[in-house]
């Protein structure tokens, strides 16, 4: 009877050890299938930018360039822009929407203007015309007439999304 019991076991310990395996073979297989959909069901990315196209603005901290975007496809840019200058200052990356607007804003922080001011994150983070060869306290600063291109295209809740990664 105890060599029963023991071969007993052992069928029983490669039977549980193959039934493991064969459940975590299971679980990657199902596993993998559902992240290969999940990433299917996303909205597109548009060519040559890093946003996808439910954007209707899009902004690469890395290749310092913006786009606007109709229907997914790029009508604007891409664009030369100046961003946050990092630390406290820096530009935020994430989805974002347009909050609102003003063409003659003044800074409240610093008494600057900031022309053609369309606000869509946290902490008062706007583009707006300003000098692109110096940094922000975190908006993103276009040249005049690119300002004033997204200011009349972007409304208010129109989404914005900022990447900090490469293209």
């Amino acid at each position: 009877m105890g060599s029963f019991g023991v071969v007993g076991r052992r069928v029983s310990w490669r039977g549980r050890r193959g039934a493991v395996v064969l459940a975590l073979v299971a679980a990657t297989l199902v596993s993998a299938g559902t992240i290969a959909v999940a990433q299917e069901a996303g909205p597109p990315v548009v060519p040559g930018t890093p946003c996808t196209a439910t954007a209707a603005a899009c902004v690469d901290l890395v290749g310092l360039q913006a786009w606007l975007f109709q229907d997914g496809q790029v009508l604007r840019g891409p664009v030369p822009i100046s961003i946050g200058a990092g630390g406290e200052d820096r530009t935020p990356a994430g989805r974002f929407q347009v909050e609102w607007k003003n063409k003659d804003h003044i800074s409240g922080e610093s008494g600057a203007p900031m022309p053609y001011a369309v606000f869509f994150a946290p902490g008062g983070i706007a583009f707006h015309e300003g000098n692109l060869q110096t940094k922000s306290a975190g908006c993103v600063r276009l040249a005049h007439d690119e300002a004033a291109a997204f200011f009349d295209y972007l409304q208010v809740g129109d989404e914005v999304q900022v990447h900090d990664d490469a293209v």
